[in-house]
């Protein structure tokens, strides 16, 4: 009881906290807020819609359930999910942040998995997608494209040890059975397909329909955590809390022989990981090697922003948060570990500025000025798609409400 109180007085506490540093800083709060919303409108949006809409065709098409079936004999027996959790697992990795989580979730409204597989699931397929990691980190924010190749080792190589960890949660005898089960032939998957998308009796353009509203509604959603992460996250930092915390980080950096200028973006990482990265690679008086431990860990945590989006989704289905918080942060340490433990052997073998030679033949290929390009065509055109796409928003419901 006493524990329930303390929490009521800290979080109205915080409210109220927030909603006096607003009044007394608005400048600031307008600024962090349009930065939020550029970086929503130009970035997030035009990245994750694609996917969203997609994700819930493959869903309505029986496509899902096709892979599901064919999958059934690899991700049960390694991660103690069905064979759909490779649609989550693949989609999340090409999409990013938070696909998986919103991929699991539609999985478990149309009780694909169980509350306990969903909740394994959905810890190990939240993850960087591979143009976050190597066109907004490693060169947008480090200008080096080499780092992109040891982050996205450390971060995904760590998201599958989560997953092989994670199948442990929960786990009771009776799955024994549903483990050792003989490979099941294509044709069964084919019929599973067909009788998904016979039972969906939704026609065609009522699905579309369906799918870009579903993908904008939770977009929006997303957009409004990202604006509202981006004041904390400064006004936090006006208010000099954020210098506090870093003090208490700085002794815990200290001790492992890291220097205490890291502190604060490590603080604005644990908040929102662009910002977090972006702060890190800026710092002066560190090595390559600790700022890339420190990028790590954040892009495994994630940061509580994309936490916050994640738990809104999970919100919507009996998918408890917690695991999902727990897998975070053994991400972003096994993530860490990983880039000291590779830094050497790889990095520094093949990418160093006097072993260039020694660079693997399919990754001559991997080219600065390409990556730049993809980068800028992003933010040239990032609005122009996210506003199509809310005019399309609009025109379908507004054809709904006359019906």
């Amino acid at each position: 009881m006493f524990k329930s109180k303390l929490k009521t007085v800290f979080l109205a506490s915080s409210a109220t906290l927030l909603a006096i540093s607003m009044i007394v800083l608005p400048k600031v709060t307008s600024e962090a807020s349009v930065d939020g919303l550029n970086i929503w409108w130009g970035v997030v949006f035009p990245s994750l819609f694609p996917f969203f809409v997609i994700s819930e065709l493959l869903i309505g098409f029986g496509v899902v359930k096709f892979i599901g079936v064919i999958l059934e004999p690899l991700m049960r027996p390694l991660f103690r999910v069905p064979g759909v959790g490779g649609f989550a697992l693949a989609m999340g990795m090409a999409s990013g942040n938070p696909a998986g989580a919103k991929i699991t979730a539609r999985l478990r409204q149309e009780k694909q998995i169980s509350q306990i597989e969903a909740e394994r699931l959905v810890s190990f397929t939240n993850y960087s997608s591979p143009l976050f990691i190597f066109v907004a980190v490693s060169v947008g924010f480090f200008h080096n494209k080499d780092l992109g190749i040891i982050f996205a080792i450390a971060h995904y190589t760590g998201n599958i040890m989560v997953g092989l960890f994670m199948r442990f949660y929960g786990y009771s005898r009776e799955e024994k059975v549903k483990n050792e089960m003989r490979r099941i032939p294509v044709r069964e998957a084919l019929r599973a397909l067909h009788k998904t998308r016979i039972e969906d009796k939704r026609p065609i353009g009522k699905l579309l329909g369906d799918a870009v509203n579903s993908s904008i509604q939770t977009l929006l959603m997303i957009g409004g955590f990202i604006i509202l992460f981006s004041v904390i996250n400064r006004l936090l930092y006006h208010l000099h809390i954020t210098s506090f915390l870093a003090s208490i980080i700085g002794n815990v950096l200290l001790s492992i022989h890291f220097p205490t200028s890291l502190s604060i973006p490590y603080i604005a990482g644990l908040f929102e990981i662009t910002l977090g990265s972006k702060l890190i690679s800026e710092v002066l008086h560190s090595t390559l090697l600790q700022q890339a431990i420190m990028t790590s860990f954040i892009l495994g945590f994630s940061g509580f922003s994309i936490q916050a989006q994640v738990a809104s989704i999970l919100a919507q289905t009996d998918i408890r948060f917690k695991p999902f918080f727990i897998a975070r942060i053994l991400h972003g340490f096994t993530a860490a570990i990983i880039t000291f433990f590779i830094w050497r052997p790889i990095y520094i073998r093949f990418f160093s500025p006097d072993r260039k030679t020694d660079l693997p033949v399919f990754l001559n290929g991997f080219h600065h000025p390409y990556l730049q390009e993809m980068y800028q065509w992003g933010l040239h055109y990032g609005p122009l798609i996210t506003i199509s796409a809310l005019i399309l928003y609009i025109f379908i419901n507004y054809k709904r409400s006359f019906r």
